[in-house]
């Protein structure tokens, strides 16, 4: 059965061109899905039938499993059979008539304009690593790219003089995001005068690095922004996404275009990028209570 799994993973490499993040998930899932059929005998996925399939997504949710989580693993379920019924390795895809679990919609978690300013103050360019840390800061909230997309990038891929940076998003597809002045200066800085000074064997193309030269890891941001999100005081969950939601909802309340903020954030369907309205609504509300003398009669 791994050895299926396997040819899948690398049907989907090859073929649709898929990010390895995406892999790396298709592989967890089917992996977590494999182990379950492992542990009740079956060892062919040919003998799976609806029944069992529905089984180990109840498995995971007696296991507490959030109903994303969920959705997330029977969408790979169905496509790996969807694969195995096309190379004729089975018969029909016992997943294809299975309901998706409802996914109740969360607002996201957006910081204010002043949170924002009061983390970009954190890190201090008194060193290489300060003016890495506030170049990488910058660049997520200047231009929405994920933080996959950030520690993807390399020096080609910046033109400081024009503003603009590109990127591969999920599929491998490219886009091209513009910068704002903030970005494009500290950007500068740390290329002129951080980057140079971190390790001793620099990964040539990478843009940001770790402390021993090498490219830095979404892991490594993840622990930077920790740092600073609790040096600035601030409560609550605060994530590389939050600097994205951050970017998409104070661009539409300042007056973008859902269509330009679509495309800058890399979304392939616009109802992904329209939850962002729902946010703003909900701040225009906000100003309104607060603003207009009649509101509270």
């Amino acid at each position: 059965m791994e050895q299926m799994v396997d040819t899948f993973l690398l049907h989907l490499k090859v073929e649709r061109g898929l990010a390895k993040n995406t892999l790396d998930s298709y592989r967890r899932d089917l992996g977590k899905f494999t182990g379950y059929l492992r542990r009740k005998d079956v060892s062919s996925f040919t003998e799976v039938d609806r029944r069992m399939i529905m089984a180990f997504l109840e498995d995971l949710h007696n296991r507490r499993r959030a109903a994303a989580t969920i959705s997330r693993n029977l969408a790979a379920i169905r496509s790996f059979y969807g694969f195995l019924v096309q190379e004729n390795l089975t018969g029909t895809n016992p997943s294809a008539e299975l309901d998706t679990p409802k996914i109740p919609k969360r607002l996201p978690n957006v910081m204010t304009v002043d949170q924002v300013a009061t983390l970009m103050e954190q890190p201090k360019p008194s060193n290489p690593a300060g003016l890495r840390d506030k170049a990488m800061l910058e660049l997520l909230y200047a231009t929405g790219i994920r933080v996959s997309e950030l520690v993807d990038l390399n020096l080609a891929d910046i033109n400081l003089e024009m503003g603009f940076l590109r990127c591969l998003g999920k599929g491998s597809k490219e886009r091209i995001v513009p910068m704002g002045k903030s970005a494009i200066g500290a950007v500068d800085d740390y290329l002129q005068r951080g980057r140079g000074k971190l390790g001793k064997e620099r990964e040539k193309n990478a843009v940001f690095l770790n402390n021993r030269g090498g490219r830095l890891t979404r892991q490594g941001f993840w622990k930077i922004l920790k740092k600073y999100v609790r040096l600035a005081g601030f409560q609550g969950d605060i994530t590389p996404h939050t600097l994205r939601h951050s970017f998409a909802t104070h661009l539409l309340e300042n007056g973008a275009d859902l269509r330009a903020v679509q495309e800058m954030l890399g979304h392939s369907d616009i109802s992904t990028t329209q939850i962002y309205t729902q946010v703003t609504a909900i701040h225009l509300r906000d100003v309104y209570q607060q603003s207009h003398p009649r509101a509270k009669d």
